[in-house]
């Protein structure tokens, strides 16, 4: 059985109150991005969707991979971060963004973390990923890499190496990077302070490059991370976050034409999703939405209750009150339980994804004696004949 409830307020007066809120279209964003996702950390919800799916050339910003299975190594008591890992050939060969490192040298896990969050070395990339590798090369910690990220839910990834230089088949997605930027925000707090971090001058060698190149730091908007990244084929990028207020906003551009446009876009992403939505508390846990029938039970009606609190990020701007449905298959059977999942509840801002909410029953409603089921018996029985031939037993 399908209930419509076209708006909040057909429901129960007394809830009315409780469930209004502002549900206007939310205005998109229009990007210059080739490709770009925003979610709002706090609901999960999607505020930006621009071909996030398409794998793409991720330049540095999948060094983030590198440093989450660093981070994962250090937790597991593979690697310490006081640890002195040794440089080879490989690893010094590279150009680019690096730490000037040299076959000479030995480097804490700690300062490499911080020439890839700060620096983003591209040598500081391959000395941790030859130390972590099952085979000891680049190349066999890029497979590893891609396992891992299939492991987190991150479909469209597939790295060749450590550090996103350029190379067929390196790829990673938009949502994947925002993925994984979550992952490491709220997988390892402890390391997360390195990415707000704006200068890191490693043993005074590079004074030209002791700068973090995330445009948001230090513009008093929130913004406490995560990754910047630039090839020519890639374009400039950036994997960011900032938190305001409790909330927390991750969002991924990429395909900008100069730094400049991206320090732009990335600073009007993050003014538009804090300043454009807010969180509601829509449903409090145990609020009765709706009620079901009940068959052959003592009572013939059971209560349908939330299973949870339900907060949503709905748009500033509005008036109109929030779409909804409840679905279930009826009516049930007698005995039921309090707690038994009976429902959904569905709920639909638009411009936004929905929300699906499960409903409880909210009391318990015993099976009926036997005048009970004979009363019910004897009405469908009645109903039928009244219905004529089509609706005969």
């Amino acid at each position: 059985m399908k209930r419509e409830l076209p708006m909040f307020r057909t429901l129960k007066a007394g809830l009315a109150a409780l469930i209004l809120a502002s549900a206007a279209p939310a205005q998109a964003f229009e990007t210059e991005a080739g490709s770009a996702f925003v979610m709002d950390v706090g609901t999960g919800t999607v505020l930006l969707n621009k071909n996030a799916d398409v794998p793409l050339p991720p330049a540095s910003m999948s060094k983030l991979m590198t440093l989450y299975v660093t981070f994962e190594a250090i937790r597991d008591g593979r690697l310490s971060l006081d640890e002195k890992l040794p440089v080879s050939e490989h690893a010094m060969s590279f150009g680019g963004s690096t730490m000037f490192l040299d076959t000479t040298d030995r480097v804490s896990v700690e300062d490499l973390l911080r020439g890839i969050i700060v620096l983003s070395g591209n040598d500081a990339c391959v000395v941790l990923a030859e130390a972590l590798s099952p085979d000891g090369t680049e190349a066999g910690f890029a497979r590893l890499s891609t396992q891992r990220a299939q492991q987190m839910g991150m479909t469209s990834s597939v790295f060749t190496n450590s550090s996103g230089w350029p190379e067929a088949g390196h790829r990673m997605s938009m949502r994947d990077l925002a993925l994984l930027a979550r992952r490491i925000i709220e997988d390892f707090p402890e390391y997360y302070p390195m990415f707000a971090e704006t200068e890191f001058a490693f043993d005074g060698r590079a004074p030209q490059n002791t700068r973090n190149r995330n445009p948001l730091l230090g513009l008093n908007i929130g913004a406490d991370g995560l990754k910047t990244g630039h090839t020519r084929e890639a374009g400039f990028g950036l994997v960011g976050s900032a938190a305001q207020d409790g909330r927390r906003v991750i969002f991924v551009i990429s395909g900008i034409e100069t730094a400049a446009g991206r320090a732009r876009e990335a600073e009007a992403i993050v003014s538009w999703a804090f300043r454009q939505f807010t969180e509601n508390r829509l449903i409090t846990s145990g609020a009765e939405l709706a009620r079901a029938d009940v068959w052959m039970g003592e009572k013939t009606q059971v209560p349908l209750v939330a299973a949870q609190d339900v907060t949503m990020l709905l748009p500033v701007l509005g008036g109109e009150t929030v779409q909804a449905e409840v679905i279930y298959a009826g009516p049930f059977e007698a005995p039921i339980a309090a707690g038994d999942r009976l429902a959904e509840l569905v709920i639909r801002p638009e411009g936004l994804p929905e929300a699906r909410v499960p409903l409880l029953a909210g009391t318990d409603v015993a099976r009926g004696g036997f005048g009970v089921r004979l009363k019910t018996v004897s009405n469908l029985l009645l109903k039928r004949l009244q219905q004529g031939p089509e609706g005969a037993l």
